[in-house]
């Protein structure tokens, strides 16, 4: 069955000034969510380890998947113009980490969004689990270039009363811009000046 959804939140944030100097561009930030039962949890409260949670995952995560990235593409314009992504999961007191990773460490959730944006990189991730109110960090990276540094970046936002311990918040952030005044370079500089590839960047 589809997820049994109690609320969603979007959370839009927009940075005009950074070290007290204005913003060439600024930068906006952009959280879809949502809140929903535990597919893997009994409703009595008699909760028994699951084994196979491929049913649940197959039930659930391309409807959250679906919802998740429309909400972020009708908030931002349109999947072009989106340049940093990312995706979270916490899990509440009653369930499991495996819990909140099933949802999202998906092609059944993640390609949604990958396809809206037209995104080559991996959806950089956290799944955690906590209480109510707990912060929800979203982390973010350039949708087609990994070692872009300027968009690494992290949503973080808190729920007053979710997740509940039998629930899980799922969430997909995105990004509009980078970091304003970001000057640390890039990856693919340091690993020029250390003489390392690009394919093994530790030298291994």
């Amino acid at each position: 069955m589809p997820a049994e959804l109690r609320k969603t939140l979007l959370h839009v944030e927009e940075t005009f000034i950074e070290g007290g100097k204005a913003a060439a561009t600024p930068l906006k930030l952009i959280a879809a969510i949502a809140v929903v039962k535990n597919p893997w949890l009994a409703k009595d409260g008699n909760d028994v380890f699951v084994e196979d949670l491929k049913p649940g995952i197959h039930d659930v995560a391309p409807g959250l998947g679906k919802m998740l990235s429309d909400m972020v593409i009708s908030e931002a314009g349109s999947g072009e113009v989106i340049e940093g992504y990312g995706k979270s999961a916490v899990v509440g007191l009653r369930g499991e980490i495996e819990h909140a990773s099933a949802l999202i460490h998906t092609l059944r959730f993640g390609n949604f969004y990958r396809e809206a944006v037209g995104a080559k990189s991996y959806l950089s991730f956290c799944n955690t689990r906590a209480g109510a109110n707990a912060p929800i960090l979203i982390p973010l990276m350039d949708k087609n270039d990994a070692g872009r540094r300027s968009h690494y970046l992290t949503i973080q936002l808190a729920i007053p009363d979710a997740p509940a311990d039998d629930e899980i918040v799922i969430a997909l952030g995105a990004s509009i811009g980078g970091r304003p005044h970001h000057r640390i370079g890039d990856r693919y500089q340091d690993l020029k000046d250390l003489g390392h590839d690009i394919d093994n960047p530790a030298s291994v």
